[in-house]
């Protein structure tokens, strides 16, 4: 019904910079915030941002906050998020993800649809 397509990531040096895309098609008309998440080995995939689609707030998880910065662009159904200052424990595979609702950064289990993930690898 909705097809993600994350593009962007690469591998980049400690205190480096990338910036993450994210499409979305299909019946788009049913997603209310868009977001990325992201899932380092052995662990829990956790949320990163998100963001309500055509304006509104804009959440962060803690260990990013300062440094990642979330945008959309509501009529090319398209969610960014520029990564800055990034550091070691950043590496993960990162998921854009969309919502019918959301309202600050759900669990993982409440995310409606997924991307295929993009590599995000940090080196110190």
């Amino acid at each position: 019904q909705v097809q993600l397509v994350e593009s962007g990531g690469g591998s980049v040096a400690a205190g480096g910079s990338l910036r993450l895309s994210c499409a979305a098609s299909g019946d788009t008309e049913s997603i209310n915030s868009m977001g990325w998440f992201r899932q380092a080995p052995g662990m829990e995939r956790e949320g990163v941002a998100i963001i309500y689609m055509g304006g509104g707030r804009i959440f962060y998880a803690d260990s990013v906050k300062g440094r990642f910065t979330i945008s959309e662009d509501n009529a090319k159904n398209t969610v960014f998020l520029q990564m800055d200052r990034l550091k070691p424990e950043d590496t993960a595979m990162y998921y854009c993800a969309a919502i019918f609702y959301a309202w600050g950064i759900p669990p993982a289990e409440n995310v409606d649809y997924w991307g295929k993930g993009t590599l995000v690898t940090i080196s110190s």
